[in-house]
C-alpha cells in the first residue's frame, strides 16, 4: 500500500475552504492532494468537511501536582489569585505542603488519568514539570518517567526536572536535578525569581545552566511570575541564554510581571528574548497577570499557550483540553477577532512546537503525522465549542478513544 493512513475530505487552515486528502505514510505526511485514491491506503478515516490541523502542544503542565486541590487545600488559590499577584511566593510555600505527603505510587495514578485527557482531546505533547527539591525528593520525576514510557506511542512527555522551591534557598535541591537528569529527565527546570535576592536568582540560572550544558539538556524556567515590576530574572536568563550559546534552546513559563512593565523596559526584553531565541510559555487562565502575548507573537518570539495546572493548589480546573485553554484565552487576551483567533490557534500548536523545540510539527509534506480531526469546519467554531477532536492521530497511527 501507498499510504498506511489516508484522510479524505479534510479541510485544512490553509485550504481556501476546500477539502483535500491526506496521505499519511508511516510517522509522516506523505502526500496532501484534492484526492489521493483509497484503494492504495491501509486506513481511511472520511474526515466529512471537518477541520484537520497538527494536535495540540502544551507547553507547560505540573503533571506531579495533577489532581492534588482536595489534598492541599484551597488558601493558595487565595494567595496567587488575589489582586495584582501580590502573594504569589505565599502561594507557592502554601502548595508545598503537598509534597510532605508525595509518592511514587498515588502521583503515577493522576499522571495516568491527566495522560488519558490528553489522549482525548488530541494533546499529544507536553512539556511536564515535576517537582524536584528536599520536599518532592525524586517521586514526582520516577512517576513522570515512568507515565513517559507507558504513554510514548501516544503523548510525547518532556519532563522537566523543576526545583520549585528555589535553588539557594533550599540546599540539597540543586542534587536532587542531578539525579533526575542521570536517571532521564529531558529539561533542566528553574524558578529564579523565587530566590530572596538578585545575587541568588543569578546563581540560580548559572547553577541550572551549569547542569544543562554537562548534560546537553534544553532548559524551561518559571519567570517572574509575580505582581512585580521590578523582578527582572526574564532579563537574565535572556542574558546567561546569549553568554552560553544556547540561544533556541530555553523556554520561559509565565513571565507575568510583563504585564507591569514600564514600555521602554519592555522593549529592551524583547530585543533580548529576540536575540537569545526564547520560546514563551503564557498561562493566562491561572493567574490575574500575563505575558503580552500579542506583542511578542507579533514580534517573532516563539509564545504559546500551555495548561499549566490541573485542580492544583493554583488552579481548581483544567482537562488537557488546549481548545479549552484556547477558548478561555481569546476572553482573557481580548484576541476575538476570526484573525486573532488564527493566531491563538498556532499558540497551541506550531507556534506551541517551535517553543518547546519539536521539529516537524506542521500539516505539510514531510511533516510529522501527528494531527486531530475535529468536529468542527474552522477554527471559530474548534475554539467556541472546544469538542473532543473526532479523531486524534499520533506517529500516523488512529489512537483515538471514545
Amino acid at each position: 500500500m501507498t499510504y498506511s493512513l489516508l484522510i479524505k475530505n479534510a479541510r485544512t487552515r490553509f485550504s481556501g475552504g476546500e477539502t483535500v486528502s491526506i496521505g499519511v505514510k508511516g510517522d509522516k505526511i506523505e502526500a496532501i492532494e484534492k484526492s489521493l485514491p483509497e484503494k492504495e491506503a491501509e486506513q481511511v478515516i472520511d474526515a466529512k468537511g471537518n477541520l484537520v490541523t497538527e494536535s495540540f502542544v502544551n507547553g507547560h503542565l505540573h503533571l506531579c501536582k495533577v489532581y492534588t486541590l482536595e489534598m492541599v487545600g484551597q488558601d493558595a488559590l487565595s494567595s496567587y489569585h488575589g489582586g495584582t499577584m501580590g502573594g504569589a511566593m505565599t502561594a507557592i510555600e502554601q502548595a508545598s505542603r503537598v509534597k510532605e505527603r508525595y509518592d511514587e505510587s498515588w502521583i503515577i495514578e493522576n499522571v495516568r488519568k491527566a495522560c488519558t485527557l490528553a489522549r482525548k482531546y488530541g494533546n499529544t505533547h507536553i512539556r511536564a514539570f515535576a517537582d524536584t527539591d528536599t520536599k518532592a525528593r525524586l517521586e514526582g520525576i520516577k512517576a513522570l518517567l515512568k507515565a513517559r514510557e507507558e504513554f510514548k506511542d501516544i503523548v510525547d512527555l518532556q519532563v522537566v526536572a523543576f526545583p520549585q522551591d528555589g535553588v539557594v534557598r533550599d540546599p540539597g535541591a540543586e542534587d536532587y536535578i542531578r539525579s533526575a537528569l542521570e536517571l532521564g529527565a529531558d529539561v533542566v527546570g528553574g524558578i529564579p525569581w523565587i530566590e530572596y535576592t538578585d545575587l541568588d536568582m543569578q546563581e540560580h540560572i548559572d547553577r541550572m545552566f551549569a547542569l544543562a550544558k554537562e548534560f546537553d539538556k534544553d532548559i524551561s524556567m518559571l519567570i517572574d511570575d509575580a505582581g512585580d515590576p521590578g523582578l527582572r530574572s526574564l532579563e537574565m536568563l535572556a542574558v546567561k541564554t546569549i553568554k552560553v550559546g544556547w540561544q533556541g534552546r530555553v523556554t520561559a513559563q509565565h513571565c507575568r510581571a510583563m504585564a507591569l512593565y514600564p514600555e521602554p523596559y519592555f522593549r529592551k526584553v524583547l530585543a533580548l528574548l529576540q536575540k537569545a531565541r526564547i520560546g514563551l510559555v503564557s498561562d493566562p487562565q491561572t493567574g490575574p497577570l500575563h505575558a503580552r502575548v500579542r506583542d511578542l507573537y507579533d514580534a517573532g518570539v516563539s509564545v504559546a499557550l500551555g495548561q499549566d495546572d490541573i485542580a492544583d493548589a493554583y488552579y481548581p480546573f483544567g482537562r488537557n483540553n488546549m481548545l479549552e485553554v484556547a477558548f478561555l484565552a481569546v476572553h482573557l487576551l481580548w484576541m476575538t477577532t476570526f484573525g486573532d483567533m488564527e493566531i491563538i490557534y498556532d499558540l497551541i500548536t506550531t507556534n506551541a512546537a517551535r517553543a518547546m523545540g519539536i521539529k516537524g510539527h506542521k500539516l505539510e509534506v514531510g511533516g510529522n503525522a501527528d494531527l486531530v480531526v475535529l468536529n468542527a469546519k474552522d477554527v471559530y467554531h474548534a475554539i467556541w465549542e472546544h469538542e473532543a477532536p473526532l479523531h486524534v492521530i499520533r506517529k500516523g497511527k488512529d489512537v483515538t478513544v471514545h
